[in-house]
């Protein structure tokens, strides 16, 4: 890639990277739609799709063998795409009504956007949250600082993640120049590979989204070994998807670009 990169605009997700630390509101909804059908499903089973929209995050628990043998041994047949369509229509209105206590900025993020914001940086973000979702969650948001330029949902585009479509979408709407000149920012391995699908420069978020998928007070339980070595073995995965960077959270992301190889507008 071209040598400095000169960066026009940061296209962030959401869930886990600029709002819910730890990314666990949809997890725990995953968790409750299943539960619903007599089929138990993990945190980390739940957790294993994040970032798709939330259809195909559904359509791929199903296909886990382990979560596709259940679903046989309890309704006595292999889930249909009617079954993936229910459970998307109790998704929404669970997803809804748990989205008040998961929609919290994390910490560093208005400061962060600021900071770009300053040097002519233009703010996007992406979501496998729908149109009807965001419209709970950017308002929350919005009275805590963080408001972005741009917004492109899940339904909007032809595919979600890892297709580029959200991010190539978003940065049109912020008209910026090329794909090379954009950052996306993400906290999963499916918004990594969207970045690169776009031809985008990618930043991994390693503490405070789905990788490692634990809350604010949990992270502060944990023994800085304990911490660290979980941290590097996560940087490890998203390094193995592609990420050109990888950052424990966003507030440090102007650290990042301040050295090379970036060149700020």
């Amino acid at each position: 890639m071209p040598v400095p990169y000169r960066i026009q605009a940061v296209v962030f997700d959401w869930a886990g990277t600029t709002v819910d630390f730890g990314s666990r509101a949809p997890a725990q909804v995953f968790v409750e739609i299943f539960r619903r059908r007599g089929v138990g499903i993990t945190v980390p089973e739940a957790r294993g799709p994040m970032g798709r929209a939330k259809h195909e995050h559904i359509a791929a628990v199903l296909a886990m063998p382990r979560v596709s043998a259940e679903w046989q041994r309890v309704h006595g047949r292999p889930a249909t795409e009617a079954d993936v369509q229910a459970m998307y229509q109790d998704f929404l209105p669970l997803q809804k009504s748990v989205l008040a206590d998961g929609s919290d900025v994390i910490a560093g993020i208005p400061d962060t956007v600021a900071w770009l914001r300053q040097r002519n940086i233009r703010v996007g973000s992406t979501t496998g949250y729908t149109r009807e979702l965001m419209n709970v969650v950017a308002p929350l948001a919005a009275r805590q600082g963080y408001i972005p330029d741009v917004i492109v949902c899940s339904d909007e585009v032809s595919a979600g993640r890892p297709a580029p479509w959200l991010n190539l979408r978003a940065a049109a709407e912020l008209r910026t120049d090329s794909p090379l000149n954009v950052l996306v920012v993400d906290d999963t391995a499916v918004g990594i590979e969207a970045g690169k699908a776009a031809g985008m420069i990618t930043v991994a978020v390693s503490l405070t989204g789905n990788a490692l998928g634990l809350s604010h007070e949990e992270v502060c339980q944990l023994s800085s070994d304990e911490l660290n070595q979980r941290l590097r073995e996560i940087e490890q995965e998203f390094r193995a998807v592609g990420a050109d960077y990888v950052i424990t959270s966003v507030a440090e992301l102007p650290e990042l670009l301040r050295g090379a190889p970036f060149h700020l507008t």
